[in-house]
């Protein structure tokens, strides 16, 4: 099958099959990528998600975004791209003709209700694969309670917790190269 295609189609999966947005989709596109396709290696996908959440946008079409390009250049990042918002925005244009007939209408309300607590778990399980393979010391630890504490209380905007953040992994990191050095 052509690259294209099946960037264009196994992301168009992607996009159909999961409700909740972005996060609730990484452990899929984990899964696809990673386990099944073998299109990037566990780091790799973990790195497109962190520069995924750093951009402007939703970090699945990002990711998705990066994936393709990373396969085939600009057009398997196009395509990649137009296969996972091709689903949604078909749903979107159906579900906007039919919306006020279905609003107020109970079943709905529940099954919405019943999605909204499954998109919730999907994204606990991202969360807790990217804590895995995201935080590997001490001092991980400690950016993450420390960002977790800021971002919960909205001490300071997002963008600028994710510059700091990283700004300080390189810091981190450079000490603790600089240290093994001298020590070698």
């Amino acid at each position: 099958m052509n690259t294209y295609i099946e960037l264009f189609l196994t992301f168009a999966k992607l996009g159909a099959c999961t409700f909740g947005g972005g996060y609730a989709m990484l452990p899929f596109i984990q899964k696809e990528i990673v386990e099944k396709r073998h299109w990037a290696t566990e780091e790799e996908i973990i790195d497109y998600y962190a520069v995924g959440q750093c951009t402007p946008g939703i970090i699945a079409v990002n990711t998705a975004t990066f994936i393709g390009y990373n396969k085939k250049g600009v057009l398997g990042g196009i395509c990649a791209t137009l296969g996972i918002i091709s689903p949604s925005l078909i749903i979107i244009i159906l579900i906007a003709n039919f919306l006020e007939a279905f609003a107020s209408n109970p079943l709905l309300q529940h099954a919405l209700s019943g999605i909204r607590i499954a998109v919730c778990v999907l994204i606990l399980n991202a969360v807790i694969k990217l804590f895995k393979s995201g935080v590997k010391d001490c001092y991980g630890y400690l950016l993450f309670l420390s960002a977790l504490f800021i971002s919960c209380f909205k001490v300071i905007p997002t963008i600028l917790i994710i510059l700091i953040a990283s700004g300080l992994g390189i810091l981190i990191k450079q000490i603790i190269q600089k240290k093994e050095d001298h020590t070698s």
